[in-house]
């Protein structure tokens, strides 16, 4: 089979796409015959091993000169090809989308651990399904961490991002009043999702111009700590996920916020700091797939590759910052 495949740490210029064998699935897994898959910020952090705080703190992902997995890529859907000892609840021929928890979509076929899978409607196609994993299960996790609730004002930061396009979508859908933070070119895509006031960044700074909001859930890392505790009420909740911009190399990058929250948490109250981080999870897939049905969500594509050009996409998501999703078709 065809993979994109990486060696050791650096830029996507070090990515090639070649022939290699075939996965075996092992006890409980599957292997997927790949039809779709989408690129995430996580893609290019593993692909650079970017911070490097994270080699250390994530050891089954991270190697000493690069990736435990070579092949790149989290998101996937696609069809059940073969089963694994002790397979329960899929079959071969079934449709399948989720979060791989090691890596390796970038592929025309990959293993996964069942329990990680969930079938997939004839309705829903696999693009829009590869969409959704990692990107929409952060989102979703983020408002519940936040307790996202009628009538609350809701900050989100990179509004326009893969995450927080979901995430403004979820927080309106719970009858939330969104401010989506994003640059000036996704204000009106930002404000179809839902979102009753935008902010340029780059014309304005939310967290000085004495505005304050219940929940801000932070997905970019572009303010400090104190900057957005300002912009929250006093009994208000700030979620952080991560983000961070490439920058060609990080001890901390955005952990550094996440540690110094984790401190300050100890002494923050009445207002609340909450670090959160999605796991693949069978049941976060279900729910993401009803709220897709009752069209509370709907994915937003910047555009599209070809799995062999999924090095360009991942620089792609790197470097130029999209809007919303950026997908890799097999």
């Amino acid at each position: 089979m065809k993979a994109l495949v990486q060696a050791r740490y650096g830029p996507a210029e070090q990515l090639s796409f070649e022939e290699v064998p075939d996965p075996t699935p092992g006890r409980g897994e599957v292997l997927v015959a790949v039809r779709a898959a989408s690129v995430n910020a996580a893609d290019w952090h593993v692909m650079r091993g970017d911070p490097y705080l994270a080699r250390l703190m994530a050891p089954g992902i991270f190697g000493l000169r690069g990736p435990r997995n070579k092949v790149r890529g989290r998101d996937v859907a696609g069809v059940v090809e073969a089963a694994g000892p002790d397979v329960r609840h899929l079959r071969v021929g079934d449709r399948v989308f989720g979060e791989l928890a090691k890596d390796g979509a970038f592929a025309e076929k990959v293993c996964a651990h069942e329990d990680l899978l969930e079938i997939l409607p004839l309705e829903v196609p696999f693009d829009r399904a590869a969409a959704l994993p990692l990107a929409g299960g952060t989102a979703l996790g983020a408002v519940r961490a936040g307790k996202v609730g009628p009538g609350q004002k809701v900050l989100i930061n990179g509004a326009s991002g893969g995450v927080g396009t979901y995430a403004v979508q979820m927080a309106v859908a719970l009858g939330a009043e969104v401010t989506g933070v994003c640059s000036g070119r996704n204000l009106e895509m930002v404000r179809s999702l839902g979102a009753e006031d935008v902010i340029d960044y780059g014309a304005a700074d939310f967290t000085a111009a004495g505005r304050q909001w219940d929940v801000i859930v932070d997905l970019a890392a572009s303010r400090s700590l104190s900057e957005l505790r300002r912009a929250l009420t006093p009994t208000g909740t700030l979620v952080l996920t991560g983000g961070g911009r490439s920058e060609g190399g990080s001890f901390f990058g955005p952990m550094g916020l996440m540690i110094g929250a984790g401190v300050r948490s100890l002494f923050s109250k009445p207002q609340r700091l909450v670090i959160f981080s999605a796991k693949p999870d069978r049941a976060l897939l279900r729910d993401l797939l009803a709220m897709q049905r009752e069209g509370a969500i709907r994915p937003v594509v910047d555009r599209a590759f070809h799995l062999s050009e999924a090095a360009a996409a991942i620089r792609y998501v790197e470097l130029e910052h999209p809007r919303a999703k950026v997908l890799i078709a097999v």
